[in-house]
């Protein structure tokens, strides 16, 4: 046998002596062998380091994988991946396997690669919606038992179980901190689309936190950006404008690495920062940044823990499971608001000069 191909069902067969049907029988347990060749069959298994097609086993017999499929925006970013450690930590004593791949945020590869998934009969498919996409495509799978779920927003076209932070509430309360610090002049730069379920939640927050507290919402005081050098350039231009804001509220980590960055850059060390979503480093900044911080484990575990259920026959309707969020303080928004903006909040004037 060549050394440069895997060895197949009919190198083993070959190597013991037996037909091909018979190791598939030791090998999927489905018949009558002896012992004896169930032995050979199994030492030649070993000997050629031959993996069964479970793929094509499954197919063939009408079965699912043993696999989930997930699929996120982006690859690169630390949230989906803590995201991906709790649905693993959850399914791996159910001999479940997961498999990511990475939509861009764009409804076509989405479409593609939950295809792919569902091409391989995945036993579970989690899916992150794209901005735009569609989802009534699989309802004839979900119908026909196909567990569902839906991750971090809630997807378009197909009523089934949907796992989110408390987006809203979350960025009530920062913005609310940062109100609590004398600060009414208060930024808020988003990432885009600008339809995006998160960014909407979040931006709903931030203005029922300023509604509560009777600060005027001021439209040109909300950015968006695609990355951090996008939101560099805005905090920037925020920076710029005759009436700054004091605080910036960053609509996700990487909205905040940008803030961040040109907070430095200008030498800005009096603008108070809230992010929503935790940082890598955050404690090692100066000052240490402030976050509204989700909780990305424990939304993987819950979106797991669903789809097992539904796995084992939970035919309820389907729900929405809002994981809470917490404020981290850590020194970046406690910063207080300049003398001025204090004594607005007071209602005070400035003093008068002396005589």
């Amino acid at each position: 046998m060549a050394a440069s191909r895997r060895p197949t069902l009919a190198d083993v067969a070959r190597e013991v002596g037996v037909s091909a049907k018979t190791v598939s029988r030791v090998l999927n347990e489905d018949g009558p062998v002896s012992a004896r060749t169930r032995e050979h069959v199994l030492a030649a298994v070993a000997k050629l380091g031959f993996q069964p097609n479970l793929m094509a086993r499954n197919i063939r017999v009408g079965g699912p994988d043993t696999t989930i499929g997930l699929v996120v925006p982006d690859l690169a970013n630390p949230f989906f991946g803590a995201v991906a450690r709790g649905i693993e930590d959850t399914v791996r004593d159910r001999g479940l396997t997961l498999l990511m791949g990475s939509s861009a945020d764009d409804p076509e590869r989405e479409r593609a690669l939950t295809a792919q998934f569902l091409a391989r009969r995945v036993s579970i498919l989690i899916v992150v919606p794209s901005v735009g996409a569609d989802h009534s495509d699989l309802k004839s799978h979900r119908t026909a038992g196909l567990p569902v779920v839906f991750l971090d927003r809630p997807g378009v076209g197909l009523s089934t179980d949907s796992v989110v932070s408390s987006n809203r509430a979350g960025a009530q309360e920062g913005v609310a901190h940062l109100i609590a610090h004398g600060h009414r002049r208060i930024g808020f730069v988003g990432d885009l689309p600008v339809k995006l379920y998160t960014r909407r939640e979040r931006l709903a927050g931030y203005r029922a936190a300023l509604q509560e507290a009777d600060i005027p919402h001021d439209r040109s005081l909300v950015a968006s950006a695609h990355d951090q050098q996008g939101a560099e350039a805005v905090t920037a231009q925020l920076l710029e404008r005759p009436d700054p804001p004091t605080a910036l509220f960053a609509g996700n980590n990487i909205m905040a690495l940008g803030i961040v960055a040109e907070l430095a850059r200008s030498k800005r060390k009096n603008v108070a920062v809230v992010a929503f979503d935790d940082v890598s480093l955050a404690e090692a900044l100066e000052p240490a940044l402030t976050v509204v911080a989700q909780d990305p484990e424990e939304i993987g575990r819950s979106a797991a823990a669903t789809a097992l259920a539904r796995l084992d026959g939970d035919r309820s309707r389907a729900r929405t499971i809002t994981v809470p969020t917490r404020l981290i303080v850590r020194g970046s928004g406690e910063q207080p608001a300049p003398r001025r903006a204090m004594l607005d909040v007071l209602g005070v004037g400035p003093p008068s000069a002396a005589p």
